[in-house]
């Protein structure tokens, strides 16, 4: 059994039959062998995160809505932002959560690294404020998994259901269970999109360079200069423009095609 901090005070559900647990395990099976299937390089970061929130629908037991929340770089530090929801007053919920009221489950289980579990939010005194909030929106439990790699938390999913007590032990455990592919695939579709978007810089920096170099050629062809005088000049029309560097080289190298296409076709 996951180690988890729930509700004190709050009886845990009712156990199941036995049908009603392999019904469970098919459901989380199908919920896992999903996510272990979704290719990062396939899609976006984003698209990925909103495919695993609604497998996690389905391979947690009772639940009205999930949500998938990552810490994000900030100047101030790691923050929680939302990234996707299944529905609408989940975001909502969300929004309240890390935006207004910076408290609840999903903050708990980031900071942690635990579980975290409430049967009637409404009053659950470990997040005053927000359980009362959320609960006025008729929903009453909440199940919040760290997703955790190399033991980094790396964010959580979130499950909320209207239903009060929605989440024993029985959820917590298939939650647990899927919890841990699907924080391997979002870890790996951030680090390939970190990777994409490094090489994509590189790219364009190394485009940037070249026009650079053909823009310092021509000024030295026309000046007689050498490339650190051609590369002042290029810098004093950057300035004296106010316009970015590789723009002002570009406009001279389209310019010197133009004239030489000019001439070769009077």
């Amino acid at each position: 059994m996951a180690d988890f901090d729930a509700q004190p005070g709050r009886a845990p559900k009712v156990d199941l039959s036995a049908s009603q647990r392999e019904a469970d395990e098919i459901d989380l099976y199908a919920g896992m062998s999903g996510v272990a299937g979704l290719v990062a390089g396939a899609r976006t970061v984003e698209q990925l995160l909103a495919d695993v929130a609604e497998f996690a629908g389905h391979a947690i037991p009772d639940v009205d809505g999930v949500s998938i929340a990552l810490l994000q770089p900030g100047p101030a530090g790691p923050q929680i932002q939302m990234c996707a929801a299944t529905d609408a007053f989940v975001a909502d919920i969300d929004r309240i959560q890390y935006r207004e009221l910076h408290e609840g489950p999903c903050i708990t289980a980031m900071v942690t690294g635990r579980v975290s579990v409430s049967g009637s939010l409404g009053s659950d005194n470990r997040w005053p404020h927000f359980g009362g909030r959320v609960a006025r929106m008729a929903v009453h439990s909440a199940l919040s998994l760290p997703l955790i790699v190399d033991d980094d938390v790396i964010g959580a999913i979130n499950a909320y259901a209207r239903a009060r007590d929605a989440f024993g032990d029985h959820a917590v455990e298939l939650g647990s269970r899927f919890a841990v592919p699907a924080a391997v695939s979002v870890y790996n579709a951030r680090l390939l999109a970190g990777a994409r978007e490094r090489t994509e810089r590189l790219q364009r920096a190394l485009g940037s360079r070249a026009v650079i170099d053909q823009a310092v050629g021509i000024i030295r062809s026309r000046s007689g200069g050498t490339a650190q005088e051609a590369f002042d000049r290029l810098k004093h029309l950057s300035q004296t423009d106010n316009v970015k560097l590789v723009e002002v080289a570009q406009h001279l190298v389209d310019e010197a095609v133009r004239r030489a296409r000019a001439r070769r076709d009077p």
